[in-house]
């Protein structure tokens, strides 16, 4: 009983942590406008960078993926303290996720979920997290489009995840936030084929 009442603090915890933004914790910092005002008006480290402010785009990349990586890795050396049953984990992951996509201190209206999901996978596995970071970092820089960076990462890292472990319940969790992020990046992917995607670094859109 009680280690299924401290995996759900666990997990609420880590839907809290992942509702921060630090998109508009940047923002704040350096005196910028709200990032939901401008540009795709999404609360993240690539929009907050149509700003120009190269610095607080850094700074919501770091933190979007910190609080990914620190409630995943909270949670698997928590785990055997609490005895909490072996799925907290996988529960952790999408919970920090889905708070970050579907923030409460932002009704429900986040980022995409690109930075955020890196720190899940990075601390999930440091093989796996770097593998699709560099999927991200490839297509990112050879074609300037972080969507399109995003969508084939975010399809690369559950297969990259099954072909290290083979068939498990992380696998599922992997697939699962790959779903949640193409999902919202949708729209995106209709302006990719429109070919009126905005490009890493263009400035905001008027």
């Amino acid at each position: 009983m009680h280690s299924h009442l401290n995996m759900l603090l666990a997990i609420l915890a880590a839907y809290l942590l992942g509702s921060v933004s630090f998109a508009l914790v940047a923002s704040r910092i350096f005196g910028l406008a709200d990032p939901r005002t401008y540009g795709s008006k999404n609360p993240g480290a690539t929009n907050v960078l149509r700003s120009g402010h190269k610095g607080a785009a850094v700074l919501t990349l770091i933190g979007d993926a910190a609080k990914g990586w620190l409630a995943v890795f909270l949670a698997e050396r928590w785990a055997p303290v609490f005895n909490l049953p072996d799925f907290t984990v996988g529960l952790v992951a999408l919970a920090v996720f889905l708070g970050h996509l579907y923030p409460i201190f932002l009704r429900f209206k986040g980022g995409k979920g690109v930075a955020t999901a890196a720190g899940v996978l990075l601390a999930i596995d440091l093989r796996l997290g770097l593998a699709t970071l560099a999927t991200w970092l490839v297509v990112a820089f050879a074609l300037r489009y972080s969507s399109l960076a995003a969508l084939i990462a975010a399809l690369a890292a559950p297969l990259y995840a099954l072909l290290m472990w083979g068939g498990n319940r992380m696998v599922l969790v992997i697939a699962g936030i790959a779903l949640l992020l193409v999902g919202k990046h949708w729209q995106n992917l209709q302006r990719l084929l429109a070919g009126n995607e905005t490009k890493i670094g263009s400035g905001k859109k008027t």
